[in-house]
């Protein structure tokens, strides 16, 4: 691997360089040859034959539906692509990996679902040699995907199972059924197809979805399918983070304050005056994820609120409920509840909501996230330990509100909370982490806190941010302490009447899942 050359670096919006020999160093700490090899952290060598593209070039296509000028016509940011490929290498890595991309217009090409519904209303409906072969067509023309041929095959199933059927169906309530049950058999098998080309291809991209789906919490089964035991954990392992074990030193944090330097990047700031009253939202972005960053400049405004009246429901309620009810600024979600069938009434771990312990049962791995009564970000382990001691601790600490997510990596569970304590992140091997939608939040020494949403499962094209995306953010902010939160389709903002960031599931893309309970900013 070649050796660094730290002068006169010029750092791009990534985090990363080239050096004059055309290297680039990315923010993780790995490198890419002019060839279009890899050196990861470790030093490990990935030829561009594992990378995923040919180091031959950029060839243009057949026809001329894309502008010549790639870097202002092609946008790259709803792609899953690494930093620090040229433009040329960006376009054929993008063509043979990404789900959709944009073309000069900014248009997207048509998706998945919406070919495979003309293919199979068409196949069906029309019936014989003829509803096949026009199938078959629209399917080719419209469908380009980093699997083409398998989902092409998935195009010609349905509509041969369509055409075979077509005609000896001739009620529509019978028709009906047939597309259904087309559509249904195409989208499995067109998903089949999707799923087993990233698993059987190259380790970068197998490695990135096996660690994004081991943090769900109802898709792990799909890792099953395609892996051994053996192989997830080994991928669990390349892309993993270790332990920080230091306790928050509250005398790092001056609420109101000001410090000589307030963060490591571009946007920290310099000594300057101090609005107590501040608040922004702005938006943050990375090579497979879009967020939105809210800076609350006086951390006693940061509250949590709950569903809870003496006891839990059965159900939650959905962040804008929760927001609103209390005629707050703006929320996020926050801790781990219990989700499923989006019921979210009921907490896990440990809450604490205006310094009184609404719900106690910390469970293995638990870390408790939230603020004491000098409004200072307080992040502890509280796992293993019994409900009286985490009882005695929030009482010794004066933790006013808090929840708890999980730091937990045995295979089954992959979750992750501690990102910075005392200015110092947790080391990284690979990204950390797969790619999900994330909620973090975090505190600057001047007090700011830090709330960071982002998208990610498809949303907006993006797989999601991982552990060492969020970090980069948090310390390019300034914060000094920085905790993950719960995320994956949980994760949310609203603002002042209005979604910031929805839910990455489809059915609540427009608003939330029910939370029990939410982190929420004081109207001023």
């Amino acid at each position: 691997m070649k050796n660094r050359d730290d002068n006169n670096i010029q750092y791009d919006e990534y985090g990363g360089y080239y050096d004059k020999d055309g290297y680039y160093y990315d923010a993780q700490g790995g490198c890419y040859d002019p060839e279009g090899g890899y050196y990861d952290p470790e030093g490990n060598y990935y030829p561009p034959e594992e990378m995923g593209y040919e180091s031959e070039g950029y060839e243009e296509p057949a026809d001329d539906s894309y502008s010549n000028d790639y870097s202002d016509d092609l946008s790259f940011e709803d792609m899953s692509i690494p930093a620090g490929r040229s433009i040329k290498r960006e376009y054929n890595n993008a063509e043979k990996y990404s789900t959709s991309y944009v073309k000069s217009s900014g248009k997207k090409k048509s998706g998945f679902s919406g070919m495979t519904i003309i293919c199979t209303v068409i196949g069906v409906l029309i019936g014989g040699s003829f509803g096949a072969a026009l199938g078959a067509v629209i399917g080719a023309m419209f469908v380009l995907s980093p699997v083409v041929f398998g989902i092409l095959g998935a195009l010609l199933l349905g509509a041969a199972f369509g055409a075979a059927c077509g005609s000896s169906v001739n009620h529509i309530p019978g028709r009906i059924a047939l597309i259904v049950l087309t559509f249904l058999i195409v989208n499995v098998t067109g998903v089949y197809f999707v799923l087993y080309n990233i698993y059987k291809g190259p380790d970068s991209a197998k490695n990135l979805m096996a660690s994004t789906i081991q943090e769900t919490g109802q898709l792990k089964f799909v890792n099953k399918i395609f892996l051994s035991e053996e192989e997830i954990a080994e991928i669990s392992n390349r892309n993993s983070m270790g332990k920080l074990d230091a306790e928050v030193d509250t005398g790092l944090i001056s609420v109101g304050g000001s410090t000589e330097n307030s963060g490591e990047g571009e946007n920290a700031e310099e000594v300057s005056d101090f609005d107590i009253n501040g608040f922004e939202i702005v938006e943050v972005s990375g090579r497979t994820y879009f967020g939105k960053l809210m800076i609350i400049n006086d951390p006693s405004r940061v509250k949590l609120t709950t569903i809870f009246d003496g006891s839990w429901k059965e159900y939650g309620e959905t962040l804008d409920v929760l927001v609103d009810k209390g005629n707050f600024l703006a929320g996020v979600n926050g801790g781990e509840y219990q989700s499923d069938s989006n019921k979210g009434g009921s907490p896990k771990g440990l809450v604490v909501c205006d310094g009184e312990i609404q719900y106690n049962n910390p469970q293995a791995g638990d870390v408790m996230v939230g603020f004491n009564t000098d409004n200072i970000l307080i992040i502890r382990d509280v796992g293993g330990m019994s409900a009286s001691s985490v009882k005695d601790l929030v009482e010794e600490l004066q933790i006013r509100d808090a929840v708890t997510f999980k730091d937990i990596a045995d295979g089954d569970d992959n979750h992750f909370t501690k990102l910075i304590i005392n200015g110092e992140s947790v080391s990284l091997n690979g990204s950390g982490s797969g790619a999900n939608p994330r909620t973090v939040i975090g505190q600057k020494a001047d007090g700011t806190v830090l709330i960071l949403v982002t998208d990610g499962r498809g949303a907006g094209g993006h797989l999601g941010a991982t552990a060492a995306d969020v970090i980069s953010v948090m310390q390019e902010y300034g914060a000094v302490n920085a905790a993950n939160l719960d995320g994956g389709s949980s994760s949310c903002m609203y603002h002042d009447g209005e979604y910031e960031m929805t839910s990455v599931t489809l059915y609540y893309s427009n608003a939330s899942w029910r939370l029990p309970l939410a982190f929420v900013v004081e109207r001023r």
